[in-house]
């Protein structure tokens, strides 16, 4: 209840204009505000927990995202701000931005020189490794055992569209494991692998074109 009346008390501190295409949201803990979307760029300040502050828009994969501060601009983590969905507030996750209104937006020398010149570092642009959007833009994994069982459960989406995920089953000394790869403009690969102890693994793969061609292959071998 606390938690929630600070996130509202906060959020009418700040004042966002239509134009901006700015979001209000609020910093979820004590979080250094960065000159980059990375944490091996310089800190600027700690935005601390509850803070209203104002987010701009985020890079490529919502894993980053550009925010004002009282007087300052810089980069913080996604899962360190909260926003308002359907009346609660909620962390901000890929999923979720474009619904709240956050944009893709770019991190450049031209945001460098625009907000950093009066800064020590600034003239260090060129020390620090270039940004590079992320090929994979979400991720998950889980394992679970029971019974003498063990179910393993792993995925990721990619930049333009594709994903994958992996599915791996282990019991009573044999494991078999699918993974299903599905391409951004409609091709799929997919392969099983099948294992048990003392007799070897055989695997088998099929890949299905975005045109409609079809491969497939198969081998086993010993895994000691």
């Amino acid at each position: 209840m606390l938690r929630t009346f600070l996130f509202a008390a906060a959020l009418t501190v700040v004042t966002v204009s239509a134009a901006s295409a700015a979001t209000t949201s609020v910093a979820v803990t004590n979080v250094n505000l960065r000159a980059g979307p990375s944490t091996v760029y310089p800190a600027i300040t700690v935005v601390p927990t509850g803070a209203a502050i104002t987010t701009f828009g985020c890079v490529a994969g919502y894993s980053w995202c550009d925010i004002g501060f009282g007087p300052y601009r810089g980069w913080v983590a996604a899962h360190y701000i909260q926003v308002v969905y359907r009346g609660a507030p909620v962390v901000l996750t890929a999923p979720l931005a474009p619904t709240v209104g956050i944009t893709v937006v770019s991190f450049n020398r031209a945001y460098w020189d625009r907000y950093y010149v009066a800064y020590p570092w600034h003239r260090h642009w060129a020390a620090y490794p270039p940004y590079v959007a992320p090929r994979v833009t979400s991720a998950s994994r889980s394992v679970t055992c029971a019974g003498g069982a063990c179910v393993g459960v792993r995925g990721a989406t990619g930049v333009y569209g594709g994903s994958t995920a992996q599915t791996r089953l282990c019991t009573g000394g044999a494991c078999t494991s699918t993974r299903v790869t599905e391409g951004p403009n409609g091709g799929m690969a997919a392969r099983t692998r099948n294992c048990a102890a003392g007799q070897g693994c055989t695997t088998n793969r099929a890949v299905v074109g975005p045109g409609g061609g079809v491969h497939t292959g198969s081998r086993s071998f010993q895994r000691w």
